[in-house]
């Protein structure tokens, strides 16, 4: 059995049940858990207490205030001040690490002036809002970063406070560690069907994979790229799908003189320090289909072909290096507006989603999960108003479309 993890839950009803145990359901369960007022039972329900083919697992660990909605950057601000209190803000625990975010900063490099006009509007809101963006003309580029070729470089973009790598993985286990100690559940099964009442507004009980049948007052869709399955099984529409993300990282022979900025090249590509003398990139390349939840084959090509030559190209010290290690993950993309999906159902009011972050659902997690334990507890968010992401979005026609998706 997997350390955490049960082989059957312990009743056969609970207050609230999260159909995936990854980061966002993590986080759900501990606000639940660390909230005075909610007094309930809470059961994770987990097809893979691995985690190994996860959004969570297979991320690049970063975090970022560049947004281009004000609430993303508010959502952020909150995860920094998270991860960098972890302990804190989870009740002081001495088996709670430390955690300290590496600072190196996102660098988006601008080609054209429709671009750099969104980088300039972009940054008065973040601004506005206390991120330290900055702004870098080609030449103050060069300057501070004198690794990239710039020759075709309009306008650069970057914040080097709360903007890095951190410890997601030790974030993670802290969250259910704790969430655990406090009571929660933790159950490695799959649920395979839902039950709604007989006027139809609410799931009643889910079934799992192993045959055991789960009374629940409310269920979360916090399944990741699966999301749009467990959806179905209320007869429920929900526009996320699984997008395929390649992951490199390679050593340099001459490794640079200084940290690397997360680098968002105007193809879309992304480079960033890792350590050591080794580099992460990431990337898609050409059309984006969805995939099947479990299409984990790697192209071995694509780093040939199409990663490597755009990497070599942006930073030319890069033209003699070695590849270490190649990996597929998957985004939980949501395809009207690639923001998060959030809140009940319009007509299954115990349905609640937690769905579509499309890449940067680790950053959000500790203001979601801190949300949505809000929104079960009391019917409505308390810290940060997140209603402009809930699922009734959809049928009113407003959505929040989020530019700044990497």
């Amino acid at each position: 059995m997997t350390p955490g993890f049960a082989t059957c839950s312990s009743r056969d009803s609970y207050d609230v049940v999260i159909i995936g145990g990854a980061i966002m359901g993590a986080s759900t369960a501990w606000f639940l858990a660390d909230n005075p007022d909610f007094d309930g039972r809470v059961l994770v329900v987990e097809r893979d207490a691995s985690y190994r083919d996860t959004s969570t697992m297979t991320t690049t660990s970063c975090m970022r205030q560049q947004f281009s909605t004000e609430l993303n950057v508010r959502i952020a601000q909150f995860a920094a001040d998270f991860v960098k209190n972890l302990r804190r803000h989870l009740g002081g625990d001495d088996r709670i690490p430390q955690l300290a975010i590496r600072s190196f900063g996102y660098m988006y490099l601008a080609d054209t002036q429709a671009f750099a006009d969104r980088l300039r509007a972009d940054c008065d809101m973040q601004r506005a809002a206390g991120a330290a963006t900055r702004l870098l003309s080609p030449d103050q580029i060069a300057r501070e970063y004198p690794f990239y070729a710039v020759d075709d470089i309009v306008l650069g973009s970057i914040n080097t406070k709360d903007e890095g790598y951190f410890d997601a993985t030790a974030m993670f286990d802290a969250l259910r560690r704790a969430s655990r100690d406090r009571g929660v559940e933790y159950v490695e099964d799959e649920v395979v069907a839902m039950t709604r009442n007989k006027g139809g507004n609410r799931v009643e009980k889910v079934t799992l994979k192993s045959g055991r049948e789960i009374a629940c007052g409310q269920v979360v869709n916090a399944s990741g790229p699966r999301a749009d399955r467990t959806a179905r099984m209320a007869g429920i529409d929900l526009p996320v799908e699984p997008r395929k993300r390649y992951s490199w990282i390679f050593k340099a022979e001459k490794p640079l003189d200084r940290d690397l900025p997360l680098t968002i090249d105007p193809s879309g590509l992304h480079v960033r320090e890792n350590g050591g003398g080794t580099y992460q990139v990431g990337a898609h390349f050409g059309p984006d289909p969805a995939v099947d939840y479990d299409d984990f084959a790697v192209d071995h090509s694509l780093w040939e072909n199409e990663a490597w030559p755009i990497v070599a190209t942006r930073i030319p010290q890069f033209e003699a290096i070695r590849l270490q290690n190649t990996w597929v993950g998957h985004y939980a993309m949501n395809t009207v507006d690639h923001n998060a999906i959030m809140g009940p159902h319009d007509e299954v009011g115990n349905f609640i989603f937690l769905n579509g972050f499309s890449g940067h659902g680790l950053q959000q997690a500790p203001a979601m999960g801190r949300g949505t334990a809000e929104w079960l507890t009391y019917g409505g968010y308390r810290a940060l108003d997140l209603t402009p992401f809930n699922y009734d979005r959809f049928a009113q026609n407003r959505p929040i479309v989020e530019h700044a998706v990497i």
